[in-house]
């Protein structure tokens, strides 16, 4: 039980929250789209596979992340206690766990569809490439967020087999959202990046510039799922479940100043909690109810 619990720490396991919610739309509206094609029992199962992939696939992004930086990590005082510094997983194991997680993914795309088997690797590919892209771009923000925003879209393709603009719309504001919020939670590490020669937004304009461009991905985001709600044309409910997500992204802006990063992790971890396990909550009763 304790190593379990090493290994969920080493993936930060309740950060799934953040894009499982978005998974969850994209799944009830491939079933929206086809309520008739599909009977109980296999619907249950697709759904056990959908669960699955998003798991391992960010399961074996995180750890993979934690594995090549592993060095960067021992330097840095906020994450020398993370678990492969700190030696309580070697970096062997964590590769090991990242090879496991994501032969998982595959084997659970297999069993879902034919395109989402044979779109794995390219997955797989986009939310592993992430971990590069700090050592050459400030950008590396907009490509976690492209990693995430795969949920609505994977989530969609295993209930339909096809492509469709609403879960695109949706996939597009898990881009900005996502993206918003990271460039907040790497404010934190202006000073190590720098010394480290390794990018990001803060580190590459400053704190308060940074803060800026946060709020744009935000906006952006926001036009999004407004877009998706005027494209799908949703009901009452899902305008407040909007009202809800902009109240959050908005709230978070608010406690987060240049020179007072107290309230970083609030802003990261409840704010993007609460608005993503609401805004799914809204959506998917909007689907249904009406």
């Amino acid at each position: 039980m304790v190593k379990i619990k090493n290994y969920l720490s080493l993936v930060k396991f309740s950060h799934t929250i953040f894009a499982m919610p978005f998974a969850l739309i994209g799944f009830f509206l491939g079933i929206k789209s086809k309520p008739l094609a599909f009977s109980l029992q296999p619907l249950a199962i697709k759904f056990f596979l959908v669960i699955i992939c998003m798991i391992t696939a960010r399961s074996a992004a995180m750890a993979f992340n934690r594995y090549l930086d592993r060095s960067f990590d021992e330097k840095n005082p906020r994450t020398a206690i993370r678990e492969i510094p700190k030696g309580i997983i070697s970096a062997n194991s964590a590769l090991r766990f990242v090879i496991l997680s994501s032969v998982i993914f595959v084997i659970a795309t297999y069993f879902i569809n034919s395109i989402c088997f044979y779109l794995s690797p390219v997955a797989l590919f986009v939310i592993l490439f992430y971990s590069y892209t700090k050592r050459f771009t400030f950008l590396c923000h907009l490509v976690l967020g492209i990693g995430l925003s795969l949920a609505p879209i994977g989530a969609y393709l295993a209930v339909t087999g096809v492509f469709a603009i609403l879960p695109i719309l949706f996939s597009f504001a898990v881009v900005f959202w996502v993206s918003g919020f990271d460039v907040i939670y790497a404010l934190q590490d202006v000073d190590f990046d720098q010394s480290q020669k390794l990018h990001s937004i803060p580190s590459t304009i400053g704190k308060a510039s940074a803060l800026k461009v946060s709020e744009l991905l935000h906006l952006a985001s926001a036009a999004c799922v407004i877009a998706a709600g005027v494209y799908g044309n949703f009901h009452w409910i899902y305008w407040i479940g909007i009202l809800i997500f902009i109240g959050m992204l908005i709230y978070q802006h608010s406690i987060i100043k240049p020179n007072d990063l107290s309230k970083v992790n609030i802003a990261f971890m409840t704010a993007n909690g609460i608005a993503s396990v609401v805004f799914a909550v809204f959506v998917i009763a909007d689907l249904f109810i009406h």
